[in-house]
C-alpha cells in the first residue's frame, strides 16, 4: 500500500504531484481491495491484447482494457440484475396493498401513525420477500468498481511521474505505459475535462465533450425505455411515477458534473457501462415485460402473429393450446359460480311480515276457521 511505502525518488526533473507513500488517507485504504480488484482485471485484458499483436503502451489497448473491465463487472452483476427484476415485478404487485396502508395513514401526522404506517410497510416488503433498495443493487454493487477506477487513473499521474507502480499488478513500467498511452494518439487517458482546458489540450477536450454527451444520451435513453413502455397504467398514477419522471431529467446534471471531473478513461468505462446497460434493458423490455404495460402489448402481438401466446404462467404456447387453455378456465370458473351458495335478496318489512307464518291460535285471518254465526 502507497502509505507504507518509503518516499520514492521522481524519475521526471520536476514532478507537479506530491509523492506516493506520504501522510495517512483513510478512504484510499478503504478503496486499496477495489483498486487491486481493478489494476488485476485491467492488466489480465492488457496481456490479452498485446498477446494479441497490439502496442503495449498503445491507447487502444489500455481502452479495450477498459472496456474488458466493463464486461467483467457487468457479466458478475447479471445475477443481482434478475434479483432487481424480480424485486421491481414484486414493487409493482404489491403496489395497490401500498397504496391502501398510505391512504389508511393519509391524514394522520402524529408519531404512533407514523409508526404503525412503517409497520405495515414493512410487513408487506417482508411478506413478499422485496424491497426497494433491491432495485438499486447492481448500481450500489458497481459503484466502489467505478471509484476503484476513478482512483487507479488519478494515481497514474503520480506513479508515473514517481516512478512507482499501483497497489497490486499494475507496476511501475505499465504504470508508465498507461500514463503514455492517448486515445486517438492524442487524448491521455488519466487526464480530465478541467485538466485538459487549462493545459489548452483541445483535442481531448473535444473529445471528453462527445463522450460526455453520448454517456449522457445512452443514460437517457435507458430509463425513457422504462418509464415509456415497461410501466404498468397502475405504476403510472403514483408518486413513484413522478419521481421517476423527474429524475430522468435531473440526473443527466449529475452526469455533467462527473463528466467534468473524471478522467476520460473513467468516462468511457461509464459510457461503455451505459451501452450494456441499454441493451440488457432491451432484451429485457422486449422479452420479459411488466404485465399490462406497453411492452407487454406489444410482445403479445407479436406471438400472435406467430401463432403463439402466452399461458397463465407466462409461458410461450402455441395458440391452440392458449385458446384450450382459456376455456377450461371459464368453464371452472361456470362451475365455481353455480357451486357458489345463492345471494339472498334484501326484503322490505312488509314484505316480511307477510312471509311470517300465522301464531297458534290466531286464527281470525284464517279462511274457514271463523265460527258459525247463529241462527235466530
Amino acid at each position: 500500500m502507497d502509505l507504507f511505502a518509503a518516499t520514492p525518488v521522481p524519475v521526471v526533473p520536476s514532478p507537479t504531484t506530491p509523492p506516493p507513500g506520504t501522510g495517512f488517507d483513510l478512504f484510499a485504504t478503504l478503496m486499496w481491495p477495489f483498486k487491486w480488484l481493478v489494476e488485476m482485471i485491467l492488466v489480465f485484458w492488457h496481456w490479452v491484447f498485446t498477446s494479441l499483436g497490439l502496442p503495449t503502451a498503445a491507447g487502444l489497448t489500455w481502452v479495450l482494457a477498459i472496456i474488458g473491465l466493463v464486461i467483467v463487472v457487468r457479466s458478475a452483476l447479471i445475477p443481482l440484475f434478475v434479483r432487481q427484476i424480480k424485486s421491481q415485478r414484486k414493487m409493482m404487485e404489491i403496489a395497490p396493498e401500498l397504496r391502501k396502508v398510505q391512504e389508511k395513514y393519509r391524514n394522520k401526522k402524529d408519531q404512533l401513525s407514523r409508526e404503525a404506517m412503517s409497520r405495515e410497510t414493512m410487513a408487506l416488503y417482508k411478506k413478499h420477500g422485496t424491497t426497494p433498495v433491491s432495485s438499486c443493487l447492481p448500481l450500489l454493487v458497481q459503484m466502489p468498481i467505478l471509484l476503484g477506477m476513478f482512483y487507479t487513473l488519478s494515481d497514474v499521474k503520480r506513479h508515473a511521474e514517481w516512478g512507482v507502480g499501483g497497489v497490486g499488478l499494475l507496476n511501475a513500467e505499465l504504470t508508465k505505459e498507461f500514463y503514455e498511452a492517448k486515445l486517438f494518439d492524442v487524448a491521455p487517458l488519466h487526464v480530465n475535462m478541467i485538466e485538459a482546458i487549462n493545459t489548452g489540450q483541445t483535442a481531448t477536450v473535444a473529445i471528453l465533450i462527445v463522450l460526455v454527451v453520448l454517456m449522457i444520451a445512452s443514460q437517457f435513453i435507458t430509463q425513457l425505455q422504462i418509464i415509456s413502455k415497461n410501466l404498468s397504467p397502475e405504476a403510472k398514477t403514483g408518486q413513484a411515477y413522478t419521481m421517476q419522471k423527474v429524475m430522468l431529467y435531473v440526473l443527466p446534471l449529475a452526469f455533467i458534473f462527473s463528466g467534468v471531473f473524471f478522467p476520460l478513461g473513467v468516462v468511457i468505462y461509464w459510457f461503455v457501462s451505459n451501452l450494456w446497460t441499454m441493451g440488457q434493458q432491451f432484451i429485457v423490455i422486449r422479452n420479459l415485460p411488466t404485465p399490462g404495460s406497453e411492452a407487454a402489448k406489444e410482445r403479445e402481438e407479436r406471438l400472435a402473429r406467430k401463432g403463439k401466446a402466452l399461458d397463465a404462467k407466462g409461458r410461450v404456447i402455441p395458440m391452440e393450446k392458449y385458446l384450450a387453455e382459456q376455456q377450461r378456465l371459464l368453464e371452472e370458473a361456470e362451475r365455481a359460480r353455480e357451486a357458489a351458495p345463492k345471494r339472498q335478496q334484501p326484503m322490505g318489512k312488509q314484505r316480511a311480515k307477510k312471509k311470517q307464518p300465522p301464531k297458534s291460535g290466531d286464527s281470525g285471518n284464517r279462511p274457514g276457521l271463523n265460527p258459525p254465526k247463529p241462527t235466530s
